[in-house]
């Protein structure tokens, strides 16, 4: 189902922000700004979490500015970087809000776009999955970005049409009932899949994404792709072989 997104005249009772950051000193103070920004146009309750997973270059530094200016900052970090999974759990464990919104810290996303999901969401959308208009990205990116979507649109059935697009609004109450163990990117692939085989549909909205202009990508370097096909055969056996989490939601009904 896609939703156009109309005027805002309502707003969401209540909002956890999550923003997962990996040597993103660059970016994320601008992303921090934007998300008040966008908060504050729907809702008056909110929260902005950013996850420090470990950064090794001034994150740190820029989050504690940032938290002397945005009193609805909260700083999680992890003293080892433990992969973009690892720093989107640990977002949504401490997420307090009824609605919790994600996406990455490097700015190839814009918070202000938050607007857009949150219309779907007063249009009657139960969760909102954004989809890029055009990826801005190296060609070399673009086609390992292209051959995993249809790869894994393929092999586990997913409906969404763009499951690698992290720009996503979430009631916390649906993240409460799934369970998550991916470390790597490949959380989204599990977010998505364990969320569809629960009922739920997400509505999809168009989103702008933006060329990366500081660091570097984290899910491009290659033993981390090596990892995240690893886990992708690990998420297969457990999601459509097995079917693992289905038995388990049928046994605590």
């Amino acid at each position: 189902m896609t939703v156009r997104p109309e005027p805002i005249h309502q707003k969401l009772t209540s909002l956890s922000v999550v923003f997962p950051a990996f040597n993103d000193g660059g970016t994320i103070a601008s992303m921090i700004a934007a998300a008040s920004i966008a908060c504050r146009k729907v809702t008056d309750d909110f929260e902005i979490i950013v996850v420090d997973d470990g950064s090794r270059d001034y994150t740190a530094e820029m989050l504690e500015e940032m938290r002397r200016k945005y009193s609805e900052l909260r700083v999680l970090t992890h003293a080892s970087n433990r992969g973009y999974g690892g720093a989107l759990r640990s977002g949504f464990a401490a997420a307090s809000k009824d609605w919790v919104f994600y996406t990455d810290g490097d700015s190839q996303y814009n918070p202000l776009e938050l607007e857009n999901l949150a219309c779907a969401v007063f249009n009657g959308a139960e969760l909102v999955n954004g989809y890029k208009l055009s990826r801005n990205d190296s060609l070399t990116r673009m086609i390992i970005g292209r051959a995993y979507h249809y790869f894994v649109k393929f092999l586990f059935n997913i409906r969404i049409r763009d499951v690698d697009c992290d720009f996503r609004l979430i009631p916390r109450r649906i993240l409460q009932r799934i369970e998550l163990t991916s470390n790597s990117g490949a959380i989204c692939l599990e977010l998505v899949k364990k969320i569809e085989d629960s009922g739920y549909a997400f509505a999809e909205v168009p989103v702008n994404h933006y060329s990366r202009r500081y660091g570097v990508s984290q899910f491009f370097v290659p033993w981390r792709i090596i990892r995240t096909l690893k886990q992708l055969a690990g998420l297969y056996w457990k999601l459509v072989i097995k079917k693992e989490h289905l038995h388990k939601r049928h046994n605590e009904l």
